[in-house]
């Protein structure tokens, strides 16, 4: 994402609108139904847009007490990272990266690939029932 003097006035949600539009081509496409089924699982989740770095425009992060996933593109993958993957179940086998981890767990897909929406909308559910149990 190319950067610009407005970007830190812009909300986060103008960001990850921006770094889909940018896209421009399956990667942009992907990331946007990844945050259509986010906000479908959790209609109080808050979208972020962190770790701004000369090198880095940022990246989206979704949240509700306390970080649920990213969602990281790349030339050839959109890699979604959930924080606490590793004590999610996932019993339709979601997660295919970072499996060796102790803490974090991730989706890569690739072109043409496609997501079990249900299943992921339920991994999303059970991160936010696994944060909202930590917060209290």
């Amino acid at each position: 994402m190319k950067k610009n003097s407005s970007q830190k006035s812009k909300f986060p949600s103008e960001l990850i609108d921006a770094r889909i539009k940018e896209l421009d081509d399956w990667r942009g496409k992907t990331l946007s139904q990844i945050r259509t089924l986010i906000k479908q699982a959790d209609p109080d989740i808050v979208e972020e847009w962190k770790w701004v770095k000369p090198t880095n425009p940022g990246t989206p992060v979704w949240s509700h007490d306390g970080g649920i996933c990213t969602g990281e593109t790349y030339k050839s993958v959109v890699k979604l990272t959930f924080a606490k993957g590793a004590q999610l179940k996932d019993p339709k086998r979601l997660f295919n990266s970072s499996l060796d981890g102790n803490t974090r767990r991730a989706i890569d897909l690739h072109e043409g690939e496609k997501i079990d929406d249900a299943a992921f909308k339920a991994l999303i559910g059970e991160a936010v029932a696994l944060n909202e149990s930590s917060a209290r």
